[in-house]
């Protein structure tokens, strides 16, 4: 029998998930569409459906809360008193899957994210990683995207339902991280410890990033030409910063291995969905994402060791075969955005990163 393609893999993983809970046991998450994509993405087609059934006997998924009034998108007040509200899960689902019926899924996206980009730290960033799958699987599907689409309104409207702000805030309008937010205290809780932030001769590597956007550096838009290699620059920086919270991970002593997985696997969702964002919202995203990520060091206690070793790790390919032995979607998500990013920028922080989640969560599988 002939492997199944990507799109056939998915198809059938969304299908048999559809209707299924975003959320079980104490507010644990619904990782079974965001894994199975990334085994399907990995060309692991054939295990999906096995990886699908053992999740599902395995899991016991709450019931979603039934539909209880419909959100206006022209009523401001009113959907942003929906926003963090998880009563309202199916509420949010249905007004993005109205919209994605009746416009282009880019639109869509492009309207939403920056009014759920502040509440990005719901549920541990996996209402935008869900987003980022979903739109990978969109961006890949043919004329018959229905199942992909219908995914993608259920990661929007689980994030929105599931949206928390850390601190930083962005304009609605513009897209633009608001004078003042996600650079002060709390916001970038954890970022003195971050010495590695520093070039040699002292400046700050974030403020070159910056500087670059602002000044419009580039084609002249403000928003930069690349790096030559056909990279944003505002992407090149989010690959920049998966790989030094892949480090952090490698390196640092945790007391459980899933929480800070979440510091590498939350900005490389918004790399995946950069590319399909308008110039002027990708700069925000990272900045967002990176803030993030330094908050996440001080709600788990984690402190950087910039002059640690890494773990010695095979290549990321084994080391995403070894996720799939494993089992655990954390597992396999970090393994296929080390395999990802390896491609896009080469960087051993990558293969250790996931290498150390598989032996902290190997010893609670195997």
């Amino acid at each position: 029998m002939a492997a199944l393609s990507y799109t056939d893999a998915v198809n059938e993983a969304l299908e048999r998930l559809r209707g299924v809970g975003f959320e079980h046991g104490p507010r644990f998450v619904n990782h079974a569409p965001m894994a199975a994509e990334a085994l399907a993405h990995m060309g692991y087609t054939d295990e999906v459906p096995g990886w699908v059934d053992r999740n599902l006997r395995t899991r016991t998924y709450h019931d979603v809360p039934e539909l209880r009034w419909a959100i206006d998108p022209a009523d401001r007040a009113g959907w942003r008193a929906a926003l963090g509200d998880f009563a309202r899960v199916g509420d949010w689902t249905a007004l993005f899957e109205r919209e994605l019926s009746e416009d282009a899924w880019t639109e869509v996206l492009a309207r939403w994210w920056p009014r759920l980009l502040p509440g990005m730290s719901g549920v541990l960033t996996h209402g935008v990683i869900r987003t980022a799958h979903a739109v990978r699987a969109v961006a890949a599907a043919g004329p018959d995207n229905h199942r992909q689409l219908s995914e993608l309104a259920q990661g929007l409207g689980y994030w929105a339902a599931r949206y928390a702000g850390h601190g930083a805030e962005v304009d609605p309008d513009s897209g633009e991280l608001a004078a003042g937010t996600g650079t002060g205290t709390g916001t970038d809780a954890g970022a003195g410890a971050l010495g590695d932030r520093r070039r040699d001769d002292g400046r700050d590597r974030d403020h070159e990033h910056d500087r670059g956007h602002d000044h419009g550096e580039g084609d002249g838009d403000g928003h930069g030409d690349g790096d030559g290699h056909g990279r944003d620059p505002a992407a090149r920086a989010l690959d920049e910063l998966v790989a030094e919270y892949s480090g952090i991970y490698a390196t640092v002593a945790q007391r459980h291995p899933i929480p800070l997985i979440h510091s590498v696997t939350g900005p490389a969702a918004v790399r995946l969905v950069i590319e399909y964002l308008p110039p002027d919202q990708r700069w925000p995203s990272y900045r967002v994402a990176r803030s993030l990520s330094r908050t996440m060091l001080d709600w788990f206690q984690a402190t950087p060791r910039p002059q640690a070793p890494l773990p010695e790790a095979p290549d990321v390919d084994e080391v995403f075969a070894n996720a799939v032995q494993i089992g655990d979607e954390h597992a396999i998500k970090l393994a296929e955005v080390a395999v990802r990013h390896e491609a896009i920028a080469p960087d051993p922080r990558h293969a250790a990163a996931a290498q150390t989640a598989n032996q902290g969560l190997g010893r609670l599988y195997l």
